[in-house]
């Protein structure tokens, strides 16, 4: 049982506020006949709630930077996210409940074969700033030209018009993308698996403890492997235990 500072922290108005990243395809599927969010990462935020026995109300979110912008200005309780070095000055996580592996989609003539080849001189990359895996590419690329957009619509405009030579996003979004124009392909391996995860202000340690429990619980039971099953959210694998 949830202890009474825990409850505090986490649903001090009396419900759970859960921050839903509504950009992401795998995470959340649809919506609920009442129009709320569902998917993974909603029915993550209800199952929460239910523990702590607490109604929840899903706030959605356009994208996972809005959501972490939003830290600490009263708008969540909890954000689920991916969890990025940059994202915990201003948030503590558990370790990840599911993670999706993020590679690079280029042109069928491309030189490149491998998502390893990708970070060398005269290489330009192009994805979505403020993405997880976008957030990974700008800790880690250290000899390719890295462009980053507001949005992904904007990126693939640009990978599409200008003369770049690898798009970097989710490998299922990737693939939807090839299967719509043949003259793309998907390089072999990944250079990230993006890890999602619930998050909390900082200094509410007493609840980042007890998420953490939860999560690696929900991984144990297999409860998160049924909620994959239920969304058919095929692409996302339960994370290893934390």
């Amino acid at each position: 049982m949830p202890s009474k500072e825990v409850i505090s922290q986490l649903a001090p108005t009396g419900t759970l506020r859960a921050g839903i990243n509504m950009s992401n395809f795998l995470l959340v599927t649809g919506k609920t006949p009442s129009g709320d969010p569902d998917g993974v990462s909603p029915d993550l935020a209800r199952e929460i709630a239910k523990r702590l026995g607490v109604p929840v109300k899903l706030v959605p979110f356009p994208s996972p930077d809005k959501l972490v912008d939003a830290a600490g200005s009263n708008a969540w309780d909890i954000g689920l996210v991916g969890a990025e070095p940059q994202r915990e000055l201003k948030m503590g996580f558990t370790a990840a409940y599911a993670e999706i592996e993020a590679t690079y989609m280029v042109r069928k003539d491309s030189p490149l074969k491998s998502c390893a080849e990708a970070d060398r001189e005269g290489v330009s990359i192009i994805t979505r700033g403020g993405s997880a895996y976008g957030l990974w590419l700008e800790r880690n690329i250290k000899n390719a030209k890295l462009v980053l957009t507001e949005t992904g619509e904007q990126a693939k405009e640009r990978f599409a018009g200008e003369n770049i030579d690898a798009f970097a996003g989710l490998r299922n979004g990737l693939m939807k993308d090839v299967e719509k124009n043949p003259g793309m392909r998907i390089l072999s391996g990944q250079f990230s698996s993006v890890q999602q995860a619930v998050g909390t202000l900082k200094e509410n340690e007493a609840a980042v403890a007890y998420l953490r429990e939860v999560v690696e619980d929900a991984k144990a039971s297999g409860l998160i492997a049924r909620f994959i099953e239920k969304h058919k959210a095929n692409g996302l694998t339960v994370a290893p235990a934390g």
